[in-house]
């Protein structure tokens, strides 16, 4: 059995799907951050079969939680505070986004004015699809 210490203050990413704890660990830009981070992989899980988890002791207000709802907004998120777990923060898909996309669209405003901010909206919760603010160039997430 894997053991890993507990985090005083900080927060636990659970229920991410197996495999993709590294692309998380790099979309929430963990890599530059002065803080110690736990990746645990292919773990055991009733619900899932096999799951990830990322423990992170850092400031929770470090965390963007858009990126991540917009990731999978399925991955739970547990506060920690002086070793226990103060909230549990469900995770939606996020009615807007910036710079986490790019519009493909070659006439896009974006393609242009290079430090341009790209927005994407959702337009369909349902279908998980965003769109362009700029140009409404559709992103459907996979």
């Amino acid at each position: 059995m894997l053991n890993v210490g507990k985090i005083e203050e900080g927060f636990v990413l659970d229920h991410i799907k197996a495999g993709k704890s590294m692309s998380i660990y790099h979309d929430l830009k963990l890599d530059r951050l002065d803080c110690t981070v736990a990746i645990i992989k292919n773990a055991r899980s009733n619900k899932m079969g096999k799951k990830d988890i990322l423990k992170v002791e850092c400031d929770i207000d470090m965390l963007d939680l858009d990126i991540l709802g917009f990731i999978d907004h399925n991955i739970t998120v547990n506060v920690i505070k002086d070793g226990e777990i103060v909230e549990k923060k469900d995770l939606e898909l996020p009615k807007e986004i910036r710079n986490v996309i790019k519009c493909k669209n070659p006439r896009c405003i974006t393609s242009i004015e290079q430090e341009l901010t790209h927005i994407f909206v959702l337009t369909d919760p349902e279908k998980e699809i965003y769109r362009c603010k700029y140009c409404e160039e559709m992103y459907a997430r996979k």
